[in-house]
């Protein structure tokens, strides 16, 4: 599986604290194994977000992606509950 950080991601993820990116780098380690792993509580979206994923990091924090591909996965946003708005 390959997984391609969109650059707001990426930004997002600098950001965010040394703590929850190591807690991040774990759940992604997970999700790559098996993306509906019930740690990471995957759900589907809605509204505007529909046809789009997330996952949780930890209570806080979530990952926004998308399966662009059989073996493609797309990382497009991180943070707490503000990135659904």
């Amino acid at each position: 599986m390959e997984i391609l950080y969109y650059p707001k991601f990426e930004k997002q993820f600098r950001k965010i604290n040394n703590k929850i990116q190591m807690v991040c780098i774990e759940k992604i380690s997970i999700f790559m194994l098996d993306p509906y792993d019930s740690r990471l509580k995957t759900h589907k979206l809605h509204g505007r977000l529909q046809g789009l994923y997330a996952f949780s990091v930890n209570n806080s924090y979530r990952i926004i992606f998308d399966f662009h591909s059989k073996n493609v996965i797309r990382f497009y946003e991180i943070g707490n509950h503000d990135i659904y708005e």
